[in-house]
Formats: structure tokens, sequence, C-alpha cells
């Protein structure tokens, strides 16, 4: 459910859920610090949207983010399901623009938007307008 990217981002950064050992890494990331960095936010979105080089943890995440929004996170644990929510709502609050556009190129139809909308909005999590 934390699919919407976080995430995507970075979302996010976030993500890796299921518990197979190469996704453990997210399990380290200090979520808070990232998104009190505006370089390490820049550099996590950048490598999202594939225009900037990618540390290990950012090309883990480009892996998970549709793995996670096809299996709806199904393997993540709730610290997991936690974190991809904070990023999620931080970027939408922050950089709603980057979540668009990180969001269109990982659901390019907007179908994890429905499937996800009563989670979201259980969590007082708005997402911005689709832009036309």
């Amino acid at each position: 459910m934390n699919k919407v990217i976080l995430v995507s981002m970075l979302v996010l950064v976030a993500s890796v859920w299921g518990r197979p050992a190469d996704d453990e890494d997210f399990d380290k990331l200090d979520v808070d610090e990232i998104l009190a960095s505006e370089r390490l936010v820049n550099n996590y979105i950048g490598c999202a949207k594939k225009i900037s080089p990618c540390t290990k943890e950012g090309l883990k995440l480009r892996e998970l983010v549709p793995k996670t929004l096809k299996n709806k996170c199904a393997d993540c644990s709730e610290e997991r399901k936690a974190k991809v929510y904070k990023i999620l709502e931080w970027m939408i609050q922050n950089r709603p623009d980057d979540f668009l556009e990180i969001e269109t190129m990982y659901d390019k139809e907007h179908v994890y938007r429905g499937e996800f909308a009563d989670e979201l909005k259980s969590r007082n999590i708005v997402l911005p307008p689709l832009k036309s």
C-alpha cells in the first residue's frame, strides 16, 4: 500500500519490503536523516527519475518500487510500511511535482492511485491532483 512511490520514492526511498537479504539495506536506512537533508533527497529523487547517478540503495529502490506496487507490499513489515508512508507523505507535502513525475514513471495509467486510495485516506494522506 505504500506503493505510491514513494515513494516513491525515495522515496523514496525506501523501499525494500520483502525480507530477502538483498532488501535488508532498506531496513538500515535512516529515513528521517534522508528527509532532513536536501542533498540526500535530491540525490534519491534524481536517481528515481533516472536523471542522476544512483547509490546502491537508490538502485535498489528503483528495482523495488514496481515490485512493491504490484504485490501491494504483501511482504512488508509494519516498520517498512511506516517508512514508506512517511516518505510518501513527505514527498506529497514538500515535493508534489517530483512526486507526480515519479508516480507517472512507475504508474503511467495511475491504476495504483485508485487501489490505494482507501489506505492513503485512512492515513490522512491526500494525493496531489494529476496535471493535465
